[in-house]
């Protein structure tokens, strides 16, 4: 469940009663785990995956109500801002446009003489990310390339600003700190009550980033003026015939390895600090990584190159860390997971192709696995299942009788809705560790629930919402009794 998801009069999820409400189902669902997608702040075309700031949180989760009840603001103030009218989706171009004001309103009426926000200040955390937006918001939100004086970066330059413009800087340290004190006070209650969180982190960072502006030739390849070199993506798969161009900044591993991968250590520090458990976006990259022309109009024309392996993680090995190491798999990505442990992940959906080999099977997994319905890019299970041809079809029955054989539970066929239960409860019964599906997947959405299409940018992405309605008590008794038949009730 996405922070974004989560049902809200303000037009997008946040970190208020009904994420606490999300926790009080999980655990009477006997789900022990609750994974997010990145918590970073977006930016043009609304991806968490594409964030300007590798290490800051989304302003657009903080809770208004949270907000009105410590005085900050009305709820008068709140109600009268059109957040979009949509129940069912974010509507981001109004979220763009308002969310920043009503939180500036906040910020005007915060007191700024409590030692823990003096104390936030002096830690000084998320300065760099606080004086690149108030720069930005100066230029009009242009990147950073454009910005003048400013574009390249210097510590006398930054201090000239921050001098000038102190209060705009300050706000956008408000907005972190206000994320973290609501954050800090759901991963309590959520811990307390038997639910741990799990963070997502993706591998790279936008082109139009604080790293980029501040560290660019430290840790990216860059050109001789300072532009990316390359740009990262994958090549042609099943999910596009012409590769996905992601544009982002390839990472300089060999300049990154002088230092011991210390950014990247850090990284991982300031992640630990907000989840229990960490899933790393496109893990394959860390072993072979693949590099695009940056003037490239799409993915077909990259190289592969080698990443650092396992000796970036190195400090890391007993950390509780899941690859996402989906894509194509070569024994070198295995070796490097063997070698540090971190269990990878598979996808059910992709298990039904009549291949007894194929390793999404769940007759295959291992229990180092953390097995999956589908993610945030596939369609939802019951829109794959609907749209099947009778061929198709036949062959998904057939393994899905066999693999529910082997997992010694019953299967039900009469229709799309039951052969989804099927799959679900196949899920519960596999071998792996751990298994997580989207809350999609359990109410049986169908093609409106899909959160994202990879290689497009659109307004439908990212934007799927529940209502309250969605955490029903039927599924509530239909989880928590798959979990005691499956023995992953957490009371046994």
């Amino acid at each position: 469940m996405p922070i974004s998801s989560l049902p809200s009069p303000y037009g997008i999820g946040t970190l208020g009663s009904e994420a606490y409400r999300f926790v009080d189902f999980l655990r009477d669902a006997d789900c022990s785990l609750w994974q997010v997608l990145p918590v970073q702040p977006t930016s043009y075309g609304d991806s968490p995956y594409q964030s300007c700031a590798a290490g800051a949180l989304n302003p657009y989760f903080i809770d208004l109500e949270f907000l009105c009840r410590d005085g900050l603001l009305t709820r008068e103030e709140c109600r009268n801002i059109d957040w979009g009218h949509d129940p069912r989706c974010v509507d981001y171009g109004k979220i763009y446009a308002s969310r920043i004001g009503i939180l500036r309103t906040a910020f005007s009426r915060f007191s700024r003489t409590s030692a823990d926000w003096v104390a936030f200040l002096n830690e000084g955390k998320f300065a760099d990310f606080a004086l690149f937006m108030a720069i930005k918001e100066h230029f009009g939100g242009a990147p950073y390339t454009d910005w003048g004086e400013y574009a390249e970066y210097s510590d006398e330059k930054a201090q000239a600003f921050l001098a000038a413009h102190r209060d705009d800087v300050e706000f956008w340290q408000f907005t972190q700190y206000m994320f973290l004190v609501q954050w800090r006070k759901l991963k309590a209650y959520a811990n307390v009550h038997g639910v741990e969180l799990m963070g997502d982190i993706p591998i790279y960072v936008a082109r139009d980033s604080v790293e980029m502006w501040k560290y660019g030739r430290s840790l990216f390849l860059l050109d001789e003026k300072g532009n990316p070199a390359v740009q990262a993506g994958v090549p042609p798969d099943a999910f596009s015939e012409t590769g996905q161009l992601w544009g982002n900044p390839v990472y300089d591993w060999e300049k990154m390895k002088e230092d011991g991968y210390a950014w990247w250590h850090k990284r991982l520090r300031d992640a630990f600090e907000l989840y229990d458990v960490l899933r790393i976006d496109h893990f394959i990259g860390f072993v072979n990584y693949y590099c695009i022309p940056a003037d490239a109009s799409d993915a077909r024309c990259g190289t592969w190159r080698k990443g650092p392996g396992a000796a970036l993680f190195k400090g890391f090995e007993n950390s509780r860390i899941v690859a996402e190491d989906l894509g194509i798999v070569t024994d070198e990505v295995r070796a490097v997971l063997n070698e540090i442990g971190y269990p990878g992940m598979k996808i059910l959906q992709h298990a039904f192709d009549g291949d007894p080999k194929n390793e999404h099977k769940p007759s295959n997994y291992t229990e180092n696995t953390v097995a999956y319905t589908g993610t945030h890019d596939n369609e939802t299970l019951f829109a794959r299942v609907s749209n099947m041809g009778y061929n198709e079809k036949e062959v998904l029955i057939s393994d899905l009788k066999r693999e529910c054989g082997k997992a010694g539970i019953p299967v039900r066929i009469d229709s799309d809705r039951t052969i989804c239960l099927s799959i679900l409860r196949l899920l519960y019964a596999s071998r792996a560790n751990t298994i997580i599906f989207p809350l999609q997947d359990a109410i049986r959405m169908g093609k409106e629930g899909r959160m994202n299409c990879p290689s497009t940018v659109s307004p439908d992405n990212w934007s799927v919402r529940f209502r309250s309605s969605d955490l029903s008590a039927a599924l509530k008794r239909r989880l928590s009794g798959m979990a005691a038949v499956s023995r992953r009730n957490k009371n046994i």
